[in-house]
């Protein structure tokens, strides 16, 4: 099992189905998983008894998963009828949300013969089963018709679907599944403050930055200095461990800090603020630009991007955004994002979107991003209530 946060592929063996409502999703990419976990987040939050179940194709190796899963069973290896039976019975979904292609004709079957509401969504039209022969009926339909809706992309998968046989009501357009935002709240009282506090003094934020990082940070901020004299870095870390290296490296430096976790305000003469990364919601909404940390080392996991898009913050990143590679990729085919390899980038970087007009066209083509999968995730979280809502009412005792 997860806990909040997300946390490590679990032992499968070891779980058995919780209480409630327990809706099982599949996903056939790492960006879909991504997004059925945003999908979970935002569905307890409707419906705090309901569980999220995840699994997935044998070549994916994800390690780590964000809120909204609450069991991960790893790969889905089932596919002899027993198997299938059996792990039908053992879990008892109440729903069933199939992200993407790779349909396994054994598995609709008994999905469909049982009954079990099932959604598919975000299918490309390339991932669609193919025609078995020309010169026999087809029986794609047969494949398909278990689904109660299927979300789709685009139009070319709708005109393929209805050749399939599948009837058009049951096919809505609802654009791509992507990993979504729920961005940190803060204190509006406090953000106002703030706000009339830095004025128009520019600043930036360094966010999630690890051990390693913590120097190449702050040699960045002290070059950038040279040209902007009044500008203010917000730095924030992981653990205590961290923050007092930061606050060790910042004596060491000679800069003036304000410890943001002992209760210190940013004054004129401060030239970097310190604290935890629970304050996020504050800095991502004060600061138009900001480096992503955990990511400066090539194959490090990276940060999640999408709430520092989602809050008009111009985003800088390291080579390392393993674990949500598509979502920078995203960003950075928009001008969201830009790609630094260490100190010297950095610091230009930060000089050169110090602009407001420059951050600013970033943190627009950021927010597109963000809002680019919201039309799927709603459509999405609308069916799978709507489905929920009717199983309650069927299995309602007369």
């Amino acid at each position: 099992m997860f806990g909040p946060g997300g946390g490590h592929i679990a032992d499968a063996a070891r779980l058995t189905r919780p209480e409630g409502e327990l809706v099982w999703a599949h996903a056939t990419t790492q960006e879909r998983l991504l997004g059925l976990c945003d999908v979970g987040n935002r569905l307890k939050m409707m419906r705090p008894d309901l569980s999220m179940m995840l699994t997935w194709e044998e070549d994916m190796r994800p390690s780590l998963l964000p809120d909204g899963c609450d069991i991960a069973l790893g790969p889905l290896t089932v596919e002899q009828p027993n198997d299938i039976r059996s792990f039908l019975e053992n879990w008892s979904p109440d729903l069933c949300v199939w992200a993407g292609g790779r349909l396994r004709r054994l598995l609709m079957r008994q999905i469909r013969e049982r009954n079990m509401p099932a959604l598919l969504c975000d299918i490309d039209a390339e991932e669609l089963p193919g025609r078995a022969s020309r010169w026999l009926p087809d029986q794609r339909h047969r494949l398909l018709n278990g689904f109660a809706e299927i979300l789709v992309p685009g139009t070319e998968v709708s005109e393929r679907l209805k050749r399939a046989g599948v009837p058009p009501e049951r096919i809505r357009p609802s654009g791509r599944l992507f990993q979504s935002s729920t961005p940190p709240s803060c204190n509006d009282d406090e953000l106002t403050q703030m706000q009339k506090q830095f004025g128009s003094r520019p600043i930036w934020l360094a966010a999630h930055v690890s051990l390693s990082e913590l120097q190449a940070v702050v040699k960045a901020h002290r070059t950038a200095l040279r040209s902007l004299h009044r500008l203010l870095l917000v730095l924030t870390v992981e653990t205590f461990e961290d923050l007092d290296a930061a606050r060790s490296l910042l004596k060491k430096e000679g800069l003036a800090f304000a410890d943001w976790d002992m209760g210190e305000d940013p004054e004129d003469h401060t030239q970097v603020a310190i604290g935890l990364t629970e304050n996020l919601g504050l800095w991502y909404r004060l600061c138009p630009l900001c480096f992503l940390g955990n990511s400066l080392i090539r194959g490090a996991q990276g940060t999640n991007p999408l709430d520092a898009a989602a809050l008009g913050s111009a985003i800088l990143h390291g080579p390392g955004v393993v674990a949500h590679a598509q979502a920078y990729q995203r960003l950075a085919a928009l001008g969201a994002a830009e790609r630094i390899h260490g100190e010297e980038e950095l610091s230009d970087a930060v000089y050169r979107l110090s602009s407001p007009d420059r951050a600013a066209e970033m943190a627009l083509a950021g927010w597109q991003v963000v809002t680019e999968g919201a039309v799927m995730t709603d459509n999405l979280l609308d069916r799978i209530q709507d489905l929920l809502d009717q199983s309650e009412i069927n299995h309602a005792p007369a």
